[in-house]
């Protein structure tokens, strides 16, 4: 997948990323813009969760949502 693949995915899951996660504002998202590491810390900073939490979060969305990085 190409960085031009994975943005456009990223914007089509933005929305189900802010469902799992309302804490984050859309000033994350735009940090975060389909980086993983980014999702990772932002959850870890918004909910206060160590960083073994936040991975395992994310890898559930990940699968339940079919979503390649």
């Amino acid at each position: 997948m190409n960085k031009d693949q994975a943005g456009g995915n990223w914007k089509q899951f933005k929305g189900t990323v802010k469902e799992q996660w309302g804490k984050l504002t859309d000033d994350d998202m735009t940090v975060i813009e389909g980086k993983r590491d980014q999702l990772v810390g932002k959850i870890q900073e918004r909910y206060g969760y160590g960083k073994e939490a936040a991975e395992k979060e994310v890898k559930t969305w990940e699968d339940s949502n079919n979503y390649k990085w």
